[in-house]
C-alpha cells in the first residue's frame, strides 16, 4: 500500500540513528508532541500522514502491534469504539530502523535511550518525578479534554473552519472530509455532543489553572523544554482553534509554552 501524505521534516543535527518515519494523522496534537520530541533530539525524520479513521488499521499493516488494553479514557472509561481503535493501533507511531514504537510515553523513553542529549527529562530525581507527573497529565486528561472540546464545536467556531492553525489542518486537508470525520469521531468515539461540550468547557478553567501552576513552579517553561512542555503545548494549541475560547486561553501564563514551541503560523 502506498504511503499517503509523505513530507520531509527536519534533517537532523545528530549522528544518524537509522531511517526514521513518523506516522501521524492531520492536525493531531498527540502527533505534534512526537514531532517536537524528535526535533528536540535533532533526529531527522519523515512524516507520513495517514487517512484519519483508517489509521489504526494502517499502522497495524505496517507492523505496529497496537494495545492489548484501552488507552484513551472518555469520562473515566473508554468508549466501545475508542477501545476497539486502541487495540488496532494508534498514532503517533514511530519507526526507526527495525524498531517500532507507539504512544508518546513510550516514544519519549525510547528516544531518551537512543539519543541521551539533549535530554527530555531532568536528571535530578525529584524534578524528574514532577515532570513525569505533568507529562502524564498532558498525555491523557488534558489531551482528551482538548480533543473533545474542539470536536464538539461547530466548524464556524473554529479557526478557518479547522483548515489551518498552529497544528495545520485538523483531521483532513479537505473541508468535506474534515466535517464528516469530525462528526463521526464526536458521535461514535469521543462522546463530544452539545451536552458534553458544556460540561467540558466548565472543566477548562481548572485545567488551565493547573497548567499555569506548572509554569509558575518551573515544571514547564524552563530554559530548556522538557517532555512535559512538549506534551502540554500541543493540547493548548488545539484549544486555540476555538475562536470563542481564544482570548481567555491566550491570556493564560501557560500559553507561553505554545508560543515558544508552536508559534503561529504552523
Amino acid at each position: 500500500m502506498a504511503d499517503v501524505g509523505v513530507q520531509r521534516d527536519v534533517p537532523g543535527t545528530v549522528a544518524p540513528v537509522g531511517d526514521a518515519t513518523l506516522y501521524v494523522i492531520h492536525g493531531s496534537h498527540a502527533c505534534a508532541s512526537a514531532k517536537l520530541m524528535l526535533t528536540h533530539k535533532g533526529i531527522g525524520f519523515r512524516t507520513v500522514a495517514l487517512p484519519t479513521g483508517l489509521h489504526p488499521q494502517l499502522v497495524r499493516l505496517r507492523g505496529f502491534p497496537g494495545s492489548s488494553k484501552p488507552i484513551r479514557m472518555v469520562d473515566g472509561r473508554p468508549t466501545r469504539m475508542s477501545a476497539l481503535l486502541d487495540r488496532f493501533g494508534t498514532v503517533p507511531a514511530l519507526r526507526i530502523g527495525s524498531d517500532r514504537v507507539q504512544r508518546n510515553g513510550e516514544i519519549a523513553r525510547f528516544l531518551e535511550r537512543l539519543v541521551p542529549e539533549p535530554p527530555l527529562f531532568p536528571a535530578e530525581p525529584e524534578r524528574r518525578a514532577a515532570v513525569e507527573e505533568a507529562e502524564a497529565w498532558g498525555d491523557e486528561p488534558l489531551q482528551m479534554l482538548a480533543r473533545r472540546i474542539v470536536l464538539a464545536a461547530p466548524l464556524e467556531k473554529l479557526s478557518a473552519r479547522g483548515g489551518s492553525g498552529r497544528l495545520g489542518a485538523l483531521l483532513a486537508t479537505n473541508d468535506l472530509q474534515r466535517n464528516i470525520g469530525a462528526k463521526l469521531a464526536a458521535r461514535t468515539t469521543f462522546r463530544a455532543n452539545a451536552d458534553a461540550e458544556r460540561r467540558l468547557i466548565d472543566r477548562l478553567p481548572e485545567a488551565l489553572d493547573h497548567a499555569d501552576r506548572l509554569l509558575a513552579t518551573g515544571v514547564i517553561g524552563g530554559d530548556r523544554p522538557n517532555v512535559a512542555d512538549m506534551m502540554i503545548a500541543p493540547s493548548l494549541a488545539l484549544l486555540d482553534y476555538r475562536l470563542d475560547l481564544r482570548d481567555r486561553l491566550r491570556a493564560r501564563l501557560a500559553f507561553a509554552v505554545v508560543e515558544r514551541l508552536l508559534p503561529a503560523p504552523a
